[in-house]
C-alpha cells in the first residue's frame, strides 16, 4: 500500500476562519486522509496554526496580549473548531514553536552554504509614530495595479498581486494609521530564487497531473521572470535569524512568515514524532525518525505527498518552498500533487469580519451539526472557479440530498421493517434480477467514486455519492414492499433485507466526507464491531469517530455486501437530517447578510 503525506495550508492563528477557509484546503484535505485511511494506506494528515508574520502580532496587539499568549490562545480555539468539524488531523501543531525554529535556521543555513542567500540593503517604510519599520501587514494603501484602497504591504485581496509596502499608494501605518512614514535602510537575508528557475520549471513541467490552476500560477510567475525574495523582518516575532551564521546585523530581525510558515509541514510533522517519545537530534538535520520516514531521504521515497490550499497559496507552495527545499541539496520530500481551490464567495463578494458578513467556522458549528456543513460546502467546492454560498441554496442541497434522499432512506427502510418483523433483521431469501441489477448499478457507481476520492475531484465524488443513494430509494419504490408485505412475507424480508444491507454500505462509502452520520448509521447494527484504526494517534484527545475504519469496497464486493446484511438487531433512530425551514434561512440571511459586498 502506498504511504500518503497530507497537508492543508496552515490557518493563519489570528482569530476563528471562514467558510471559504474551511473548504478551500482543509476539509477537502480530512476527505481525502479519510478515505486513504479507508482504503489500508499508512496515512499522516499534519497541519498546525501559522503563528508568525504580521496577523499575529496585529492580532495581539489589538487584544492587549504578548503574541506567544495570544498564539496559545487562538490554537487551542482553533484545534477545538476543527475537531468539532471532524478534521481528523494526526497532528495539529504550531509554527512558533521549537521544531520549526530548528528546522528553518537549519535551512536558511544550507542555503546560505549553497551561495543561495545574500544580505542586500532594503528601503523601508519607518514609522516615527510608531518608532519602527513596518513590514507587510503594518502597512496598508492602495493597490498600484488595481486601485484596491485597503491593499496590505504583501498582497493586494483586490487583485491577488504580491506586493511590497513600498509599493503601495499613499501608505499608512496599520497599527497607529500615522501617515508621516519615511524611507530608511535596513539589511535584509534574500532568497536568489532567481538562481533556481530551471530547476523550477523542470520541475513543475513534470507536473502533468496537478489541476491547471496551479500550473498556471506558478508558470506566470516563471514567465514574468521570478524574482529573488526578502526573507527576512524588522520584527521581534518569528523565527530569530540566527547572528552565529548571518552576523549581528540581524540580532533583532526575524524569517520573513512565508519562508518559515511552509516549513511548519514538516516541523509539525516533527512534533508529532516528539509527542510519541522521539527526541530530535542534537546534530545534523533536526529530525527524528519517525518524521523522517516522511520526509527526508531513501526512508520517505514511498511516500506520496498531496498538499490542499487556496489559489492565494500557490505561489509560495509552487515556487518559494520548492526553491528553499530544492535550494538546500538534501534530499525532502517533494509534493506530488497540489490540489489548488479556488475562492468560495458570499453571495458573490467577499466573506468581511469586519462588516458582519459572512459566517465563520464558530458560528456555523453553533447553527448546525457538523456533517450539514460537510457535505454542502464539498458539494459546492470552488475546484476550478469560484463557486457561491448562497443560504437558499444549502437548504436545497440539505434538505434534497440529506434529508430526502439519505435520512428519508433509511428511516423509512427501518421503521417499515420495525413494525412488521420487529427489532430484528428479517432473514434473506432468494435473490432475484431486481436485486442483481442493483448491485451491479452500485457496483458501477463505486468504482467511479473510488477514481473521484483518489483524485481528490470533491465535487464529483459527491455528485456520485448521492447516486448511490438514490439507487436505494429507487429500489425501494419499484420492489414495493409495502405491498408485497401483503401477499409473500418471505420476498418483503429479502426486499428489506437488501435495502438494509445498504445502510452500512452507505456509511462505509460516506464516511470521509461526512463521518458523524457515517458512525451513527454504523451504531444501528450491534452485529458490525467497529475495529480500531491501526493508524497510530498520538493525541488522544481526537474522538473516536474522527478515524472513520471500515474498509473502503471494491466493485467486486458489492454482491457480497449486499447479499450477506447484517445479522441481528438494529435500531430505528429519529431523523438523520431536520429539514432547513424558511424561516430558519429568512432568519439567517438578515443576521449575516444576503448581499454582495
Amino acid at each position: 500500500m502506498t504511504r500518503h503525506l497530507i497537508t492543508s495550508a496552515l490557518p493563519y492563528v489570528n482569530g476563528y476562519k471562514h467558510l471559504g477557509n474551511l473548504v478551500g484546503c482543509l476539509l477537502p484535505a480530512d476527505v481525502f486522509a479519510r478515505f486513504c485511511r479507508q482504503q489500508g494506506h499508512e496515512t499522516l494528515f499534519i497541519c498546525a496554526t501559522d503563528d508568525h508574520g504580521t496577523p499575529a502580532e496585529l492580532g495581539a496587539i489589538k487584544e492587549g496580549e504578548a503574541p506567544a499568549t495570544y498564539v496559545a490562545k487562538w490554537h487551542d480555539l482553533q484545534e477545538n473548531i476543527y475537531t468539532r468539524f471532524g478534521l481528523s488531523f494526526d497532528w495539529f501543531g504550531g509554527t512558533s514553536r521549537a521544531p520549526n525554529h530548528a528546522l528553518t535556521q537549519h535551512l536558511a543555513r544550507k542555503l546560505k552554504d549553497n551561495g543561495l542567500i545574500e544580505t542586500r540593503t532594503e528601503t523601508m517604510l519607518f514609522s516615527k509614530a510608531d518608532d519602527r519599520f513596518l513590514p507587510d501587514r503594518y502597512v496598508e494603501g492602495t493597490c498600484p495595479k488595481c486601485g484596491f484602497a485597503k491593499a496590505r504591504g504583501d498582497q493586494c485581496d483586490g487583485c491577488g498581486s504580491v506586493l511590497n509596502p513600498t509599493d503601495l499608494i499613499n501608505p499608512y501605518s496599520s497599527i497607529s494609521g500615522s501617515k508621516e512614514l519615511e524611507l530608511r535602510d535596513s539589511q535584509h537575508l534574500y532568497l536568489l530564487q532567481s538562481k533556481l528557475v530551471d530547476k523550477l520549471r523542470s520541475w513543475i513541467d513534470t507536473q502533468k497531473h496537478w489541476p491547471k490552476l496551479s500550473t498556471s500560477i506558478a508558470y506566470k510567475w516563471l514567465d514574468e521572470g521570478l524574482q529573488d525574495r526578502g526573507i527576512t523582518r524588522d520584527m521581534k516575532w518569528g523565527v530569530p535569524v540566527p547572528t552565529d551564521t548571518f552576523g549581528d546585523a540581524f540580532a533583532n530581525k526575524v524569517f520573513y512568515v512565508w519562508f518559515d510558515a511552509p516549513i511548519g509541514y514538516i516541523a509539525a510533522t516533527e512534533e508529532w514524532a516528539n509527542a510519541q517519545g522521539y527526541k530530535t537530534p542534537a546534530d545534523g538535520v533536526p529530525l527524528s525518525s519517525p518524521a523522517r520516514r516522511w520526509w527526508y531521504g531513501d526512508e520517505a521515497k514511498d511516500v506520496t505527498y498531496t498538499e490542499f490550499m487556496g489559489k492565494d497559496n500557490v505561489y509560495f507552495h509552487t515556487l518559494s518552498f520548492p526553491a528553499t527545499l530544492i535550494g538546500s541539496n538534501e534530499p525532502w520530500t517533494m509534493v506530488n500533487t497540489l490540489k489548488s481551490y479556488s475562492w468560495l464567495t458570499y453571495y458573490g463578494g467577499k466573506f468581511s469580519t469586519s462588516m458582519g458578513v459572512g459566517v465563520f467556522t464558530d458560528t456555523a458549528i453553533e447553527l448546525l451539526p457538523a456533517d450539514y456543513w460537510r457535505y454542502y460546502l464539498l458539494a459546492r467546492a470552488p475546484e476550478g472557479d469560484d463557486s457561491e454560498f448562497r443560504w437558499t441554496d444549502m437548504q436545497t442541497v440539505v434538505n434534497k440530498d440529506l434529508a430526502d434522499v439519505l435520512g428519508n432512506f433509511v428511516n423509512r427502510t427501518l421503521t417499515f421493517t420495525a413494525k412488521h418483523f420487529g427489532n430484528t433483521i428479517p432473514p434473506m431469501g432468494e435473490l432475484t434480477e431486481a436485486e442483481d441489477q442493483l448491485a451491479e448499478a452500485i457496483a458501477a457507481r463505486v468504482t467511479k467514486l473510488t477514481a473521484h476520492m483518489a483524485n481528490a475531484d470533491m465535487r464529483k465524488s459527491v455528485e456520485v455519492l448521492r447516486d448511490i443513494w438514490t439507487l436505494g430509494n429507487e429500489y425501494l419504490a419499484t420492489q414495493e414492499p409495502w405491498k408485497v408485505i401483503k401477499t409473500d412475507k418471505d420476498r418483503a424480508a429479502t426486499i428489506l433485507a437488501t435495502a438494509i444491507a445498504l445502510i452500512p454500505l452507505y456509511a462505509t462509502l460516506a464516511a470521509p466526507i461526512i463521518p458523524f452520520t457515517a458512525s451513527t448509521l454504523m451504531a444501528l447494527f450491534p452485529s458490525l464491531e467497529t475495529p480500531k484504526t491501526a493508524h497510530p494517534q498520538p493525541d488522544a484527545t481526537l474522538p473516536a469517530t474522527l478515524h472513520t475504519p471500515w474498509s473502503w469496497p471494491t466493485a467486486d464486493d458489492i454482491p457480497d455486501l449486499l447479499g450477506f446484511p447484517p445479522t441481528g438487531t438494529f435500531s430505528v433512530p429519529p431523523p438523520l437530517f431536520a429539514k432547513l425551514t424558511d424561516e430558519q434561512i429568512a432568519d439567517w440571511e438578515a443576521r449575516f447578510g444576503n448581499k454582495k459586498v
